[in-house]
């Protein structure tokens, strides 16, 4: 994709979603790579924090040196997880898992890039990061989420499955696995990032790797044609509810 197609899929996706923040392209940098200079570098942030902050239209990037969050880092191959997250014990003593051993099945079920293999993981809005993105995610309601998978599978069909551990849900679920399984995956939000950023209770995220961009925002065009406006319009429910309130009126009479 040339920088003038990425800004147009960028556009159709803002445009048809009705997108309120921005697409976040994310990179990750093999060692030796050299790092992007146009990053901010915050002494410390969370991955979920740094999305939100590219969706805000910042270019941030995460090294081992400074990403908070110890299951992020762990998930990027930056830093082994602590005794304490490795055990559950963390998850328990937050209230997440309901013992240690559950909340040691969930870490265990993580997948994660090999130690080192990564140098660092470079965050922006989709039509202003500077190298080839790894992944698309797209934050915003479940509706528009909802359309950008049935925009994937516009021309095949098909069902699509979601993987979540309803933990860790945009490092791993919505960039970490798509960029592994090189499949669109979305998640249902989890505790750390609805506890960190501004995600609100009806929003969620979903990723996809970067070479199913051009079928997705082609998906997005076609639904916009027909199938979203007609379904966001609500006309079968508007008929429902008119004659449910008729319906009620002649029983009054």
């Amino acid at each position: 994709m040339t920088m003038t197609d990425l800004r147009e899929a960028r556009d159709e996706l803002v445009r048809i979603l009705e997108l309120t923040s921005e697409p976040v392209g994310v990179r990750f940098i093999p060692q030796g790579q050299a790092l992007p200079e146009d990053c901010q570098t915050p002494a410390s942030r969370r991955y979920c924090q740094a999305l939100m902050e590219a969706r805000r239209g910042a270019r941030v990037l995460l090294t081992p040196d400074n990403v908070s969050c110890p299951a992020a880092a762990a998930a990027f191959g930056f830093r082994p997880l602590p005794p304490m997250l490795a055990s559950g014990e963390m998850l328990h003593s937050f209230g997440v898992f309901g013992s240690a051993e559950a909340g040691k099945a969930t870490i265990d079920s993580m997948r994660r890039l090999r130690p080192g293999e990564y140098s660092a993981v470079a965050l922006g809005p989709l039509a202003a990061l500077h190298g080839e993105p790894s992944v698309v995610v797209v934050e915003g309601t479940v509706e528009q989420v909802m359309w950008i998978a049935l925009a994937a599978r516009h021309q095949t069909g098909g069902r699509t499955e979601f993987s979540t551990a309803i933990l860790q849900a945009t490092c791993e679920d919505a960039t970490l696995l798509p960029f592994l399984t090189e499949r669109l995956n979305a998640t249902l939000g989890c505790y750390g990032c609805r506890d960190a950023t501004d995600m609100g209770v009806d929003e969620t995220a979903v990723g996809f790797p970067y070479s199913m961009l051009p079928a997705v925002v082609d998906g997005l065009r076609a639904l916009g044609n027909k199938a979203l406006p007609s379904a966001r319009s609500k006309t079968a429910y508007r008929a429902l509810s008119k004659g449910a309130a008729c319906d009620t009126g002649m029983a009054a009479q």
